[in-house]
């Protein structure tokens, strides 16, 4: 009985988890995009904005895996993008792999009304909770999370994007040693340039 009890309160959780997820993708996230963009913004797409807004350089396996999807798509995505003038891209000399992605000023307006609606609707639905219990929620999600992750057969290639939502740091990383590249860029924009670049 009690195993089975276990099991309910569990399911029970991983139901409100999901729902809480949908809520988020589907009506904080998607409906502001689809208000903020008219339309012509994907989820995804998006996303790809956000990660450039935050670093300029990316091979394109690092794009495709951040967005979990194949290289052709990423590529795609990228290309949309710079059909409509949101994203500018240019090749690297050294190595052909690379691309630099910069928001055009298009872009950054677009990213930064979708972020200031995304920002006013998140402060009007969690003003009503008090800031240590959404601490020990997060805290709790976050270990959940962890423990999740550190039972997949290969964490190493996971990314579960935290950097680019709302993070620094990243959960993965806490538990296995991997070459984040939201992590490595962050740090390479750090670096003094090194000469002749």
């Amino acid at each position: 009985m009690t195993r089975d009890r276990s099991l309910r309160e569990i399911d029970d959780f991983l139901g409100s988890a999901h729902v809480f997820a949908s809520a988020v993708a589907d009506i904080i996230e998607q409906r502001l995009l689809d208000k903020a963009s008219e339309g012509q913004v994907t989820a995804s797409q998006m996303k790809l904005l956000k990660l450039v807004a935050m670093t300029n350089a990316y091979t394109l396996g690092d794009v495709a895996s951040f967005l979990r999807v194949s290289n052709a798509a990423a590529s795609k995505a990228v290309d949309r993008l710079v059909r409509r003038d949101l994203l500018r891209r240019t090749g690297d000399l050294k190595d052909r792999r690379v691309m630099h992605l910069r928001l055009t000023e298009a872009g950054l307006r677009l990213l930064t009304a979708y972020e200031s609606a995304r920002q006013r609707k998140l402060q009007s639905v969690f003003v009503q909770f008090p800031p240590e219990e959404l601490r020990r929620t997060s805290e709790l999600l976050d270990r959940l999370s962890a423990d999740i992750v550190d039972h997949t057969s290969n964490p190493r290639e996971l990314c579960l994007n935290c950097g680019i939502y709302f993070r620094e740091h990243c959960l993965v990383r806490q538990l296995v040693p991997r070459n984040c590249f939201y992590q490595r860029a962050q740090m390479e924009s750090r670096q003094p340039p090194q000469p002749g670049q």
